[in-house]
């Protein structure tokens, strides 16, 4: 079980670094070049970006955040349940 508890943290963090990036995003003078800036930019881009594509801003506000962060859960949901099945 310590191994599916692990993960379902790893989970978490990118959860939580992805509402930080959101949150941050709000405050214009932040340097994202900068570090740790850059590093939470590059670590969490990589996944927003794949909705990105998809999902354009609708009236000047990015809504793919939203979308990315549910499928995250439910992905989560289908690992760490998955797992827990097959320790079982």
């Amino acid at each position: 079980m310590p191994i599916v508890h692990g993960i379902n943290n790893i989970f978490n963090l990118y959860f939580f670094l992805i509402i930080l990036r959101i949150f941050l995003s709000w405050i214009p003078s932040i340097r994202w070049e900068l570090q740790p800036w850059q590093t939470l930019r590059q670590i969490t881009d990589m996944y927003l970006d794949l909705f990105r594509r998809w999902i354009p801003p609708l009236g000047g506000l990015d809504f793919s955040p939203i979308v990315a962060l549910i499928v995250l859960q439910i992905v989560q949901n289908i690992i760490i349940y998955g797992m827990m099945s097959i320790v079982r």
